[in-house]
């Protein structure tokens, strides 16, 4: 392709047999008309940058883009400690101490990554007052273990299958604001957990809704391909093992364990890719056992992917790929007929969560990012026109000081802390497989 950019409209994958949705003011209508009456901005053309005219310059961008002076947000953060001794950071925007939201008010719950620019960019507007032009809502982002600043307790990581501890932020969210809908974005990484989790769930899910951005699906094919294997693999593999060397010390204090034996390798091993460190630290401790550990890096992929997971999920569903993503090439279109609740919008153009178009207001090589638009419309659309019935609250129980689901003693929380945090200047990593 040359560097003369071509606007393109996306492809809409929607199935054959959509689900019906019960919206305020109206009859139930199919997600399809949903969306097309609600979402008007997924049918408009993107054109990228000129200057970022290919997925790999999308996706360079992400990462050495300066980002620092905009889309500002101050959290306040609250960590939870969970059964078996892990911790989570959840950072919410809106910070008591500045402004009450009613209880009922809808919360975006990002998965994950709290500094990254495109989690700020959608944040930024949601969670802006509509005296502002912004939508009004709380946002929590869920930061995985010993991501973000949050500390490593247990010798257990975090991984792209791994669900439990979102679905313990969720049970801390639904106790804590009953009446809230909680609206789901999840990008790459976490994509791939929000997906797993809404199917796994079904109809008993806690999100009322969910989008994802550059969900990996099928890890074992997305693994696979040459440039990602040979260029963005390693990448992906080095920001893994700088974030075993910052908790190295912790690690090491917590005393011998399943990974102990690799941490001298992991630390050393230059040049690796993926899968290598794969092989070394998630299929471990990837998250509890059963299933953890795995024989292979690739089994567990295969048992990670989420795109066998659509076809379960029950509440709508809204993800958004680009051809040209140079780390996830395989994207699951057509929708099969038995994902009623799913669209999934393809950009020719695009990288991997990058999406950026010429902001001709702030000047000649200002961007602002395309996906912003129908994202922000599907949160307005689900968060204020979505009628969701609200189930009896979940029955728990205090135990050693810790809030446990009756359904599932293992999924409990304890609050341990609460800080400020202010996302600002942090560059992008690549975020992936």
């Amino acid at each position: 392709m040359s560097w003369q950019t071509t606007a393109c409209k996306p492809g809409i994958y929607v199935s054959s047999s959509p689900a019906y949705l019960q919206v305020k003011d109206s009859p139930r209508i199919s997600l399809k008309t949903f969306i097309e009456s609600r979402c008007q901005s997924i049918f408009k053309e993107f054109k990228p940058a000129w200057w970022l005219f290919n997925g790999h310059l999308q996706t360079a961008y992400c990462v050495i883009g300066d980002f620092s002076t905009i889309d500002q947000i101050v959290y306040e953060r609250r960590l939870l400690r969970v059964p078996d001794g892990g911790t989570i950071g959840l950072d919410f925007t809106a910070p008591s101490a500045q402004k009450e939201l009613d209880p009922d008010t809808p919360i975006v719950v990002v998965l994950h990554g709290s500094y990254e620019s495109y989690v700020r960019s959608v944040l930024s507007f949601a969670c802006s007052s509509k005296e502002q032009g912004g939508l009004g809502y709380r946002g929590v982002v869920v930061n995985f273990r010993g991501c973000a600043g949050v500390e490593m307790t247990t010798t257990q990581f975090y991984s792209a299958g791994y669900t439990d501890d979102f679905r313990r932020a969720l049970l801390y969210l639904s106790i804590r604001y009953p009446r809230a809908k909680l609206l789901g974005i999840g990008f790459s990484l976490g994509a791939n957990v929000m997906t797993r989790y809404l199917g796994e769930e079904g109809a008993n899910s806690k999100l009322a809704s969910g989008c994802v951005l550059a969900c990996p699906w099928d890890l074992v094919k997305n693994s696979k391909h040459w440039f990602s294997r040979s260029v963005y693999s390693k990448a992906m593999a080095n920001n893994l093992r700088a974030l075993v060397k910052r908790h190295l010390a912790s690690l090491l204090r917590l005393g011998p364990s399943i990974l102990t034996p690799n941490l001298e390798t992991l630390m050393l091993t230059k040049g690796a890719r993926l899968i290598d460190v794969d092989e070394l630290l998630t299929r471990l401790v990837g998250g509890s056992s059963p299933p953890f550990p795995f024989p292979s890096a690739k089994a567990y992929y295969e048992w990670a992917s989420s795109h066998h997971y659509v076809k379960d999920i029950r509440v709508p569903f809204l993800a958004i790929n680009s051809l040209d993503d140079p780390i996830v090439r395989e994207v699951p279109v057509p929708v099969p007929q038995e994902a009623g609740y799913t669209t999934i919008v393809v950009t020719r153009f695009g990288g991997h969560l990058g999406w950026f178009q010429r902001n001709k207001n702030r000047g000649i090589r200002a961007v602002d990012r395309w996906v912003k638009a129908p994202v922000c419309e599907w949160l307005e659309a689900t968060g204020n026109d979505l009628v969701v019935e609200f189930r009896e609250g979940e029955v728990v129980e205090e135990v050693d000081g810790f809030t446990r689901s009756a359904a599932g003693p293992h999924i409990g929380y304890k609050e341990i802390g609460l800080s400020k945090v202010i996302a600002t200047a942090a560059r992008g990593t690549l975020g992936g497989l």
